[in-house]
């Protein structure tokens, strides 16, 4: 025992060490950035870009030092040559640049993840340093070499104690990373090449999600001059599902990716609507692109007959061949919709000029010849003529066009049948869905900008610095100064400048057309081929991250497969690698969930759970499924849940369940745990629910230290809903407990 405290003593002092350290470089990087943010937008135009330039700097440096104050230490590597090296969050130097800690990222941390007796890669002895806060509550050693057990405290000795104490910990409302406890496997894929779309599939709990993460990070790390120009995209299931991982980038030093859902992946617009399966399903087809191309085509059109328009008392027509042949050339430029539109408008007032002209006797000046121009450009008859035959268009018009014009889609989607089109009718003011934004994206990508949009948007901008003048004026001779010391101008400058600068991720985050070094994408077999086609137009050199389990999908539009998923936009190029360790969900409910799964022929994954728990799966037959699901789980809450804000338990049930399962277990949590533990339950936040009443679709990517299962056969009445089942069977790291009424699902077998 008195070697152990030595030891932890020991580690207490590097620790110790390595936070002081850390405090010297988050306040030199506060102190820079206070200095540049003192010294003002002022100087050259050069002088101010490098200001904003290392302002950046600053401000992003220390972000990334703020988050990874915990466990900013967790291993140490006991080398063959007698060195030692503790690995962590970051890479930490003293000022004489010695290493004191080694980024787990870093090629010379990677032993830490993959050693073992067989491969040692040069390391005698792993240890695992356990913190809380800045103190160091345990160490655990792993012997690569046997001859070193001599000597050792054998309390310390362990291979799995983090890994499982990590299991065995409560749930929060956030989720945690894993960078002390990477697995082999996971490693792998962590470190894999850039290069190419890489597939992860993997059961439940086998940590794709984490995995995935840390991949990023760590492309960020070792490809920094490559990402941080064009940045990283993480596309997530839902914005439940963002909120919970938005922690472990940060915490693992990276603050630069941008994180969004398909519903939000066109800036501007936010789909939160849910639509039935079957119209996601149609909506999801490839067919989006033929159809949307069709719907731009139509609002380029020849008028029935010719146009007549009177200028400065002389007749002219808008011909129909002149539309048909300024049709033609603006087509053939293969710019989008709206930028060829300006092709065509010139190509129309020239005609109209030579008509002009001909009336003109061919007099006319270069001069003459622009006021003409200009004349015919105001004309309201002219404008109203050119844009019935070319008409300007955003995405969002074109698409709710097709939703609510029945013979708008009639006319660009002759695939689709009449049944399927009045699925798809809808009024034009609906809000959007997550299915409508690639149709959307597709739309954009065809139309291109508006031209006058940005011209009202330049004039915008020219208003509003007129505005900032103006005030820079009466500011000025509110004070008295001036003097020629500042004007107003300058002053007006200066306020402009003062705004935040954007970041990479930001910029990104607010352009449609950028496109990103990765892509990862979570939970990808919910995606639809045409939500495919709006990620891979996002990156160029098809380097993606894709984690997901094709038995999981509960979307009609999504993947059975991944070759069904990637075969339209990537063919053959990508590669498959697979995780088959269960960590996070106990052994009796992983098999019972594959025995269901496979039971309903869903494409289930080999997976072996890393560990059980006692009594971690309950079947409980009743008469009131409703009341008894909510008094099991008002017991769970009081064997799970904290008032520290740690443990989580969910209540998982068929959408039609969900009021009435909502009230009793309101109601069964006051009886159990007292009403002022149902308040503080009550007044929790949504993201920080302790105590969740929800549908397996809204637990996708989650999980919780205990679920109840209401009526799982009513989950699978909905066709192509057993994936839904699959997924509600492992959400829990403790306990899963099953109240039924009505006959249970082949392979979820009652115990007793």
């Amino acid at each position: 025992m008195a070697g152990r405290q030595e030891e932890l003593a020991r580690e207490q002092k590097v620790v110790d060490e390595l936070y002081a350290r850390l405090d010297e470089l988050r306040d030199a990087a506060r102190r820079r950035l206070a200095d540049v943010r003192i010294e003002g937008p002022s100087g050259s135009p050069q002088n101010r870009s490098e200001r904003d330039a290392f302002a950046t700097l600053y401000s992003d440096r220390a972000a990334r030092l703020d988050a990874v104050e915990d466990r900013l230490a967790f291993g140490r590597l006991d080398l063959q040559d007698g060195q030692e090296r503790y690995v962590g969050r970051i890479g930490l130097t003293d000022a004489e640049h010695r290493s004191l800690l080694t980024d787990w990222r870093a090629p010379a941390a990677q032993a830490f993840y993959r050693a073992t007796a067989l491969h040692p890669h040069g390391v005698r002895r792993r240890r695992h340093v356990v913190t809380s806060g800045r103190s160091v509550t345990g160490i655990e050693d792993e012997v690569l070499d046997l001859e070193d057990v001599d000597g050792l405290d054998a309390s310390s000795l362990s291979g799995e104690g983090a890994l499982l104490a990590s299991l065995a910990a409560r749930r929060t409302g956030r989720m945690g990373d894993i960078v002390a406890t990477i697995q082999a496997e996971q490693d792998r894929i962590v470190r894999a090449d850039l290069a190419g779309a890489l597939v992860v599939q993997g059961g439940p709990g086998t940590g794709k999600t984490a995995v995935a993460l840390h991949r990023a990070a760590y492309l960020l790390y070792a490809h920094r001059r490559v990402l941080e120009r064009s940045g990283v995209l993480l596309v997530g299931p839902s914005r439940a599902f963002l909120r919970y991982i938005d922690q472990v980038l940060p915490s693992l030093g990276e603050t630069g990716v941008v994180s969004t859902t398909v519903g939000e992946l066109l800036p501007g617009v936010r789909a939160d609507a849910v639509e039935d399966g079957p119209v996601a399903e149609i909506k999801g087809r490839l067919l989006w692109r033929d159809v949307v191309q069709r719907a731009v085509r139509a609002r380029e059109r020849v008028p029935a007959a010719d146009v007549p328009v009177r200028i400065d008392g002389i007749d002219l027509r808008i011909r129909r061949r002149d539309v048909r042949d300024a049709i033609a050339r603006a087509r053939r430029t293969h710019k989008p919709h709206n930028e060829a539109r300006a092709t065509f408008v010139r190509e129309m007032l020239s005609r109209l000029v030579d008509q002009y002209r001909a009336h003109t006797d061919g007099e006319l000046s270069e001069h003459d010849v622009a006021v003409v121009t200009e004349d015919l450009r105001s004309e309201r008859d002219v404008r109203v003529a050119l844009n019935l035959a070319w008409f300007p268009l955003t995405p969002q018009k074109l698409v709710a066009d097709l939703w609510s014009k029945p013979h708008r889609l009639a006319q660009a989607a002759p695939e689709l049948s009449a049944s399927e089109r009045l699925l798809l009718h809808r009024d034009a003011a609906a809000p959007w869905t997550e299915s409508d934004v690639p149709i959307l994206d597709e739309a954009a990508e065809l139309l291109g900008q508006d031209d006058s949009l940005a011209r009202a948007e330049e004039r915008a901008r020219a208003a509003e610095h007129a505005a900032k003048v103006a005030y820079a004026r009466d500011a000025l001779a509110a004070s008295g100064a001036g003097g020629g010391l500042v004007d107003a101008e300058t002053l007006a400058a200066r306020f402009a400048a003062s705004g935040p600068t954007l970041t990479t991720a930001e910029r990104a985050a607010a352009d449609r057309t950028w496109t990103y070094g990765h892509v990862v994408v979570d939970e990808a077999q919910e995606l639809s081929p045409m939500a495919w086609r709006a990620l891979v137009r996002r990156v160029p050199t098809r380097s993606l991250t894709i984690v997901g389990d094709v038995a999981q999908t509960s979307s009609a539009a999504g993947a059975r497969s991944w070759d069904q998923a990637l075969g339209p936009v990537l063919g053959d190029h990508w590669r498959l690698s697979e995780l088959t360790v269960s960590y996070r969900t106990p052994a009796s409910v992983a098999d019972a969930a594959q025995r269901v799964a496979r039971a309903a022929g869903l494409p289930v994954s080999p997976l072996t759970a890393a560990r059980d728990v006692p009594d971690a799966l309950e079947v409980v037959r009743v008469d009131d499924a409703v009341r008894t699901a909510a008094r099991r789980a008002a017991e769970l809450v009081g064997e799970h849940v904290g008032p520290d804000g740690a443990g989580r338990v969910a209540v998982v049930a068929a959408r039609g369940e969900l009021p009435a399962l909502r009230d009793a277990v309101a109601l069964a949590v006051t009886r159990v745990a007292g009403r002022a533990e149902a308040d503080r339950l009550a007044a929790q936040r949504p993201e920080d629910a302790q105590v969740v009443v929800l549908e397996a679709r809204e637990a996708k990517g989650l999980e919780y230290d205990a679920v109840v299962l209401v009526e799982p056969a009513a989950l699978t009445r909905e066709a192509g809903r057993w994936g839904d089942l699959y997924v509600a069977m492992t959400r829990p790291t403790q306990r899963l407990v099953v109240v039924h009424a009505q006959d249970l699902p082949d392979g979820l077998v009652h115990d007793g």
